[in-house]
């Protein structure tokens, strides 16, 4: 990791720990947390953490800016912050100036799609769009006959139905009814609605990576304090057992997640290896979100179920990170349809190039 990067990381993590505690904001329920974390967060940068200086942001590296969501995940913050990130760097492709305040990005999932008409205004629904009620401005990819764009939009005017994800959060949908942007601009040759999913989805397998950690280091916690039968839980073979397991599903996470966005990062074409890293991440990162979560509630016993413990600020974040960008099922399918495009001859080149 780059001194940068380091430092980048740490100011995250800085700022989590001070305006992010979980049972604070578990106490917490009427989110009065919120605006001082955000406030923060913007001061520091983090949010434009992806766009250029020239255009209103950080100008950080991709790779610093993946350290924060990193961070973001450990501390599984129910704010906008890995959604404005994504939506200033879609702006960033062609150049458009990121405005001041929360973010999205539509579309948020690969099977929905936004018109750009022939008069330039936007046509279209997007469905489990996060954060959409929170965010003052959208980031959209929209297709028309001669191709992608990308346009900045103002959320007031797309009509916004309310929905919560698994976690509590805002995964709201997004109707576009020849909505007309503030500006939009064609996208850069090769860009495609496959890349801004490849890229959330790497951005959501970072935040999941970093869930199960936190879940790891609580459950582990817990069993070295429960006491039953005379003796910590730890000492028992069968919750070890399920702390190794848990363990084992947090550096897998956490490898994939990070490979990922390393080939990302020092990429310069989202090619088939890039594609591999990304779609594996996130179809690895899903599957770890569902058994470590299962086993963390597990090790917690009925404890871990109440609103009152902290557990499931992570598990069920981790959970609803899944749907995002494209749930592990449809990857796992492009992931095939790329492998058999191939042929069986290029299967083992691809995989050993990573």
């Amino acid at each position: 990791m780059a001194e940068s990067e380091n430092i980048v990381a740490e100011t995250a993590e800085k700022i989590f720990a001070d305006l992010a505690d979980a049972q604070t904001i578990n106490h917490d329920k009427k989110g009065a947390w919120k605006e001082p974390l955000w406030r923060a967060l913007t001061e520091a940068g983090l949010p434009l953490s992806w766009v250029p200086e020239d255009c209103g942001g950080s100008g950080a590296s991709m790779a610093e800016g993946f350290s924060v969501l990193s961070a973001a995940g450990r501390f599984a913050v129910a704010v906008p912050l890995a959604e404005t990130m994504l939506a200033g760097w879609l702006l960033a492709q062609t150049k458009i100036a990121s405005p001041d305040g929360a973010m999205t990005v539509a579309p948020a999932s690969p099977k929905d799609r936004i018109t750009l008409n022939a008069d330039g205004t936007l046509s279209g629904r997007a469905r489990g769009v996060p954060f959409a009620k929170a965010a003052k401005h959208i980031a959209v990819l929209a297709t028309g006959t001669g191709g992608s764009s990308i346009a900045l939009v103002d959320a007031a005017a797309c009509r916004i139905e309310a929905g919560l994800n698994l976690g509590g959060d805002n995964s709201d949908t997004v109707t576009f009814d020849k909505v007309s942007p503030i500006v939009i601009k064609p996208t850069p040759k090769g860009f495609d609605q496959s890349t801004l999913m490849l890229m959330g989805g790497v951005a959501r397998s970072l935040q999941i990576a970093g869930a199960l950690e936190s879940m790891l280091d609580i459950s582990v916690r817990y069993s070295n304090e429960r006491v039953a039968f005379e003796k910590k839980i730890s000492k028992f073979q069968a919750v070890q057992h399920n702390l190794a397991r848990l363990a084992g599903e947090s550096a897998a996470a956490l490898a994939a997640a990070t490979s990922a966005a390393d080939a990302l990062a020092n990429a310069t074409s989202f090619d088939d290896e890039v594609f591999l890293e990304a779609v594996s991440a996130k179809i690895r990162c899903s599957e770890a979100a569902e058994k470590g979560s299962a086993i963390a509630h597990q090790v917690h016993g009925a404890i871990g179920f109440t609103i009152e413990h902290i557990l499931h600020r992570y598990s069920l974040r981790a959970l609803a990170w899944r749907d995002d960008f494209g749930s592990e099922s449809y990857w796992a399918v492009e992931l095939g349809k790329l492998v058999a495009a191939r042929g069986a001859d290029e299967l083992w080149p691809l995989v050993a190039s990573r």
